[in-house]
């Protein structure tokens, strides 16, 4: 297993593995790593071979070079040959898939290896506004590696709105109306994408959406689609039976459904389980005594069956966002447990969670948003702490703090603290001092100000005003 953290127990994963590779052996079949494992034999043994191939291939090209492997290298390497006719591509601060083994080393270590390598910084940023690029460049801050720096050469574009909720729900609701508002303004719907660190996660996004009439569709799957959903479904959709509740509970429990979900399982045991805990809330919520579990199959088509054919707005992981860009993006539960992951215990896994979330800032064209909720258990990441500390030290242009000003940092200092969040969540100096300048004296005078949306303004309008009010 090497230092990579299996998704089950490792006693559990080397019997697993054993079976795997015995049955492989037993029907004579390899997979891709055989085919890359095979090819290292080849070209180590056959030198006719290797040298054939030294013969026809001169120079080599690598792009994604920070998600190569111990095993993709050493082909790469044995295609080498010692010469050095190398030309890679890759960001560090984007290698997110080292459950495949991948490490960015092998980018980073280049002019170590390759004493004649030239390095060329591509820091000119042609996707993302200064707003989306200075987010980027905090997280960047705490990423380590080759240190490199985004500038943007696209224009200005709105501040990054960062919010907190009470619960799972509200985040939810909000996200929804700012979709919404998004397309009121011209914004197209499948340019706009919700990034969540985990699959289970798209439910949420899809019942809302489908309720409010909005098309989406799933990158990853969408729930019916998913294995929980396609074994609990299709025989209840001829039962007339209208025990529902019981009946699917029996079904999830049947299909390997545990109520207190230990520790250790990976991504996708974590989906399925979720998946499955889901079924059964909705099962019970349904069950009035009176519709068949067939109503209640048709229900939940009806619910979550709307994903559009290609169109509408995309719900996909983080990890399947990257590479893939939009105009609006929407990075919801950033709280510890789910970005960073509670299974990411060590300082390469807490590393790797910060880039997963640095990927996720950059898919954005223009439009940004991060939040997260404060019910319950959860609180905000500490990836969100990063960003603040950074943004600390950014001082803004020169300008006279008048009483206004100093009145309003009181009230947010205050805000914040019952909220539990950094003091820039609340607002940034610079919509502070927006507001100082023009006095509002109304909801709608608040709403012309930059950096105030719907969602600002329902949750903190009335507070502002308040404030102002006491310095006449």
């Amino acid at each position: 297993l090497g230092d990579h953290e299996p998704p089950i127990p490792p006693d559990l994963m080397v019997k697993v593995f054993s079976r795997y590779e015995q049955g492989k052996r037993q029907r004579g079949l390899i997979d891709f790593e055989d085919v890359l494992e095979l090819a290292i034999e080849l070209f180590r043994h056959d030198e006719d071979a290797r040298l054939r191939f030294h013969g026809r291939y001169g120079a080599f090209t690598v792009d994604e070079y920070q998600d190569v492997n111990l095993l993709q290298q050493t082909l790469l390497d044995q295609w080498l040959g010692g010469r050095d006719d190398l030309c890679v591509v890759g960001d560090d601060y984007q290698s997110i898939y080292s459950f495949t083994g991948a490490s960015p080393q092998y980018l980073l270590d280049m002019p170590k290896r390759f004493p004649r390598t030239t390095v060329v910084r591509l820091e000119t940023n042609y996707r993302s506004t200064p707003q989306v690029l200075a987010a980027a460049n905090r997280v960047a801050a705490h990423l380590g590696g080759a240190e490199k720096t985004l500038v943007a050469a696209a224009g200005d574009g709105p501040d990054v709105e960062f919010a907190s909720f009470p619960d799972d729900a509200a985040e939810v609701a909000d996200i929804v109306r700012r979709i919404r508002s998004l397309h009121d303004d011209g914004v197209a719907y499948d340019d706009m994408a919700i990034l969540y660190r985990v699959n289970f996660r798209s439910e949420d996004f899809e019942e809302a959406l489908a309720a409010a009439g909005l098309p989406y569709q799933v990158r990853d799957a969408a729930f019916l689609s998913r294995i929980a959903a396609r074994r609990i479904l299709p025989p209840l959709r001829r039962v007339t039976d209208t025990d529902v509740g019981a009946r699917v509970r029996r079904a999830a429990l049947k299909e390997g459904w545990v109520e207190d979900m230990p520790d250790g399982l990976g991504d996708q045991e974590i989906t399925r389980q979720n998946d499955l805990a889901r079924l059964v809330r909705l099962a019970e919520t349904f069950d009035d005594g009176r519709r068949t579990a067939a109503d209640f199959a048709a229900d939940l088509q009806a619910r979550f069956g709307t994903e559009g054919d290609g169109r509408g707005v995309n719900l996909l992981t983080l990890h399947r966002a990257k590479g893939l860009e939009f105009t609006a993006v929407f990075l919801p539960r950033v709280v510890e447990g789910e970005l960073p992951f509670k299974r990411a215990k060590s300082d390469a896994a807490l590393a790797e969670e910060r880039r997963l979330f640095y990927v996720g800032i950059t898919r954005a064209r223009r439009h940004l948003t991060v939040t997260w909720s404060i019910g319950g258990r959860a609180k905000p990441s500490r990836f969100l702490q990063e960003i603040a500390a950074a943004s600390s030290s950014e001082r803004s242009p020169a300008k006279t703090d008048g009483p206004a000003f100093g009145a309003l940092k009181t009230w947010r200092l205050e805000r914040a603290k019952a909220d539990g969040v950094p003091a820039y969540v609340v607002f940034h100096d610079a919509t502070l001092r927006e507001i100082a300048d023009r006095l509002p004296r109304s909801h709608a005078d608040l709403s012309r100000i930059p950096g105030i949306g719907v969602a600002k303004l329902e949750r903190y309008g009335d507070e502002l005003l308040e404030a102002l009010s006491s310095l006449s």
